[in-house]
This record gives C-alpha cells, structure tokens and sequence, in this order.
C-alpha cells in the first residue's frame, strides 16, 4: 500500500493555473470548510461535495449527480446519459468505522467503492472510468481506476463471485455480505499492490486559507496542486496545454462560435463550416454578412471578380462562400490588432491609454472599418482629425493586411454590419463578478472585444508566479489559429508567421524610435533615421 500524496501528471503539474479559476476554488474551499456540520448525515455532505466539484471545475460541461447505488458520480459529458468517470463513496465525518485510514484503507467504504465499480465496469461494461473517490469531506482518498480494473476487474474469481452474487447464486444477497466475504479478502490479497492519494483539506485551511492569501506566493504551490487535483483534465483525464504555444481549444471553440463557424469532421479531417439551421445566429460575422449581403443583393457583382467561380454555382453557396471569406478576413485583422494593442501596452509599462480595441474608441461596426483603413492603412500625418485624436497611438502599418480585398471592393466591407446581440457561449471564457460563468444575451462587437480582453496576448513566456497560463494567447497560437481557420478550405489568404514576423519587426522598430526620441529630444521617424543619428552623435563624440 502507498500513499502518493497530490500525485499530478509532471507535465500537468508545471501548467501555470487560470487565476480567475483559482480564486474561485480557494473562495469555494473555504465555503466547503465552513458549511461542513459533523453532526449531518451523509446526504448532508455528499450534496457539499457536489456542490463545491460544480461550482468549481464541472458545472456545465460535466454532470454530477446520484446514479443508482453510487452515492455521488462524474459523468464524462454534460447530461446523464454520458458515461461515468469518477465514482464517490461520501461517509459522514464522525463515523470512524466505516472510513479509510492512511494505515487502514480495507474498510466498508473502499469496499463499497469496490461494489460500484464492478457494477459500473462489469455489468455497466463502462470502460471510461477514471478515478475512485472516498472522503468524509475533510480527509480524501483518490484511487486510479487502472489499480481497481487491474487488480479487480481482471481477476476472474472475483468476477466470477461478483456475478453470482447480482444473480443472487450465493448464500448471502445483502451488500454487507458481499463486502465482509468477498470484496474485504479480495482487498487483503492485493492491499500491498493499491495505490492511492491521500490528503486532508484541513491542512489547508490552517496554512493557506486562515487568511485568503493573495496569489502569486511560494505559499499557494500546494493549494494549486490542490486545485488541479480536484480538476477535470486530472480526475477526468482531459487533454490539457502544457505547452503554451499549442492550440488554446476554449479560445478557438468560442472564437469560431462568435465567428458563427462550428468545427466538423469529414472524411477524417476536421473542417470548419457553417452552423446548422436552428442554432445559427443573426448576431454572428458569418450570418450577419450573409443577411447584408443579401439585403444589398451584392451577390450579382462577384461576374465582377478575377475568379467569380471560386465561390461556387448557386445564389446559396454563392452567399455563404463569400460572408465566410470577409468574416475570416475581418478576424484575422482583428487578431492582429490584439496581438498588436498587447505589445504597446507592455512596452508602455500596462498605460491602457495604448489600448485602442475598444467600445470607447470603436464604438461599432463602422468605427472598426475606420480603424482598419482610415488609421492602420494611413500615415499619421495623412489621418483625418477626426480620428487622429482618438487612434493617436495607433502606429501607421504598411501592410496589405489592411488594405480593401478585392472581395471587399466588389460586396461590403465590416462597416455595413448591423449592431445585433449574440447569445453567450455555453463555456464562455466570460465570467461575473463571483466567478459564475456569464449568461444571457449581449451586442456581438461588445462580445468579441470581452472575449478579447479575457486572454493575455502581451507575453510569450510565462512568468514565474501565478500566470493565467489558460489565458494565454501569444503570437504562436494565433498562427495556428490563422491556418486553421483560414485553411478551412485546404487553402489560406496569408501566411501566419509572415503576419507574426511583421507585427514582431514593425512594434520593435517603432518602440525603439519613440524611445530614442522621448529620452534625447531626438524627431527621428524610422530606424534607418535612428541609425544616422546615432552615427553622427558617435563621430560627434570620438
């Protein structure tokens, strides 16, 4: 027998958590401690537990309920009919007897544990368990439900038993004589082979949470394998990131759904293509630039094209193909934009004056076609008054990225969408103030720029302490969002790191001018300036 305590993947131990998240679950924590009475049963209790595993990590991506027997399950999906994947065995905090000790785990409740999983993975024939769970809310015992099908499910005589007694063959039908006479010795036979984590969250209480400290802190690395702990990617097994230039897939998912896109398989590979009839809506780019597209019937001007017959034969596919190109076009420019406004922001010491993706500055769709071609397409100099004083931090970009397609010029362009709501997504990264997830209805340019500011686009790396690394957006994963959305036909519109590498040199360049001249009075307005200034103060000098 051993007792691994908060046992963690490595590779998911070092992920930086969702500070967001975590204070979340330390705030819940601390409710789960002081809501626990001794002297409640263990309905009582195994609802605190539900309760607090919902409203942490699992509500509403995960269903926890009762199921038959179990005192307490986690589905692998959002509804019942999912399959199970963690099974609890709930004891009332007093009653010693029943409860597994760290020198003692052959007791009722590792046995009851043993009985829900026969029945889950025998007779259930689940094969997508993943843990085992026994606690009395303050101590925890989590086992592997590999130990439980090896050293269990696999041994043919206990089965063999197991069945005999659901079909009632044995001399004893009640579950105490199954826990007494076959699952107590079948555990002996094996107790040096389980493995387990153990924990007490009371410890917790006493070092971490008697004050909330602040995040950040040496203090909270065990608070954090605590929360991971209880996580879904550990209990559940789940995919993570532990890299942070792989694909943010929450990122992606809502951004395709704010987009109006929704991710398919065909013929073994994924795609990306319009939602179906009934969940479509009209807040979304997609079915916001077919509805004006066809409201302005502009779909007879594509004769007018270089290759008209690229966006299909009928008035329908037509209409699609060509609000899908535009609203592709239109988030790529956003993106960028994003990933641009981080970089002044950071290379500014966080002056959110630099911020300029915004409803105070863009205030809607035409707002936005103005800060693509009357601001970033413009010299500065060249900028109509109107819009110098609001963009004045706003560099010139001399990129084709932000000159009018060819599409454009012959249909609309983002500044003819209406302003519509858009239902929020159902796993939206966009929280309340107490943490719950957001719901309800909002303007769909107001959601894209929150869904935005949700995500860290400013750094590449993460920083030491608490980094909201699920958060995270840098220049790397936006590339391989750019081809995945824009490959959505095998093809792309501009290559990612062409983009990334020009954001990269033109913010540098830039910065480092406005620097020099800020520091020595200098007007220099490129590099090449900078280093002929530079050449003739060190002539000036020798």
């Amino acid at each position: 027998m051993q007792n691994n305590k908060l046992q963690l993947n490595k590779a998911f131990a070092k992920v930086k958590p969702d500070l967001e998240s975590f204070e979340v679950f330390k705030n819940n924590l601390k409710l789960l401690l002081a809501q626990i009475d001794r002297e409640e049963d263990e309905e009582f209790n195994k609802n605190l537990v539900s309760d607090f595993l919902k409203n942490t990590h699992y509500s509403p991506s995960y269903f926890i309920n009762v199921r038959k027997k179990s005192d307490l399950v986690i589905h692998n999906g959002k509804d019942a009919k999912s399959s199970v994947g963690v099974i609890f065995e709930v004891k009332q905090p007093t009653n010693k007897a029943e409860m597994l000790k760290v020198d003692d785990i052959n007791v009722k409740a590792l046995q009851q544990l043993m009985l829900y999983f026969l029945r889950e993975r025998i007779t259930g024939k689940n094969l997508e368990i993943k843990y085992l769970v026994a606690t009395n809310i303050y101590e925890w015992f989590i086992f592997d439900a590999k130990i439980f099908e090896d050293l269990f499910a696999q041994n043919k005589d206990l089965v063999k038993k197991f069945h005999d007694f659901e079909t009632k063959k044995l001399s004893g039908d009640r579950t105490n004589f199954f826990y007494k006479d076959i699952a107590k010795p079948a555990i002996a036979s094996v107790i040096d082979k389980i493995k387990f984590t153990h924990f007490d969250i009371r410890d917790y209480a006493d070092k971490w949470l008697k004050p909330l400290v602040p995040s950040g802190g040496d203090n909270e690395r065990e608070l954090i394998d605590l929360y991971k702990l209880f996580s879904p990617q550990h209990l559940l097994k789940l995919d993570f990131a532990n890299d942070s230039n792989s694909l943010n897939k929450p990122f992606y998912n809502e951004l395709l759904y704010i987009i109006g896109l929704t991710e398919i398989k065909e013929g073994g590979k994924k795609l990306i293509s319009r939602k179906k009839d009934g969940d479509r809506n009209a807040g979304s780019l997609l079915e916001n630039a077919i509805s004006r597209l066809d409201g302005l019937d502009k779909i007879p001007q594509l004769k007018n094209l270089t290759n008209p017959e690229e966006f299909g034969e009928t008035h329908d596919e037509k209409l699609f193909n060509v609000a899908l190109r535009l609203s592709i076009n239109w988030i790529n420019r956003v993106l960028f934009l994003k990933l641009l406004e981080a970089q002044l922001i950071k290379y500014h010491q966080g002056d959110r004056n630099f911020a300029f993706l915004n409803l105070a500055k863009v205030k809607d769709y035409q707002a936005l076609n103005s800060l693509f071609f009357e601001v970033l397409a413009r010299e500065q100099s060249r900028r109509d008054e109107d819009v110098k004083e609001i963009f004045a931090n706003v560099p010139y970009l001399n990129s084709s990225l932000f000159e009018q397609t060819e599409i454009e010029q012959i249909t609309i362009t983002i500044g003819v969408l209406k302003g519509k709501s858009l239902p929020i997504f159902g796993t939206s990264v966009l929280k309340e103030h107490d943490g719950k997830r957001r719901s309800g209805d909002l303007d769909a340019l107001t959601y894209l720029f929150e869904f935005l500011d949700a995500y860290d686009f400013s750094s590449d790396e993460l920083a030491d302490g608490q980094e909201d690394s699920e958060k995270l957006i840098n220049a790397a994963v936006l590339g391989l969002i750019f081809e995945k959305i824009n490959g959505y036909k095998d093809g792309s519109f501009f290559t990612p790191s062409f983009i990334t590498m020009y954001m990269c040199r033109e913010t540098i360049r830039r910065a480092i001018v406005q620097k020099f001249n800020e520091v020595k009075g200098w007007d220099c307005e490129s590099i090449k300036d900078l280093h002929e200034r530079i050449d003739i103060k060190e002539k000036e000098e020798a």
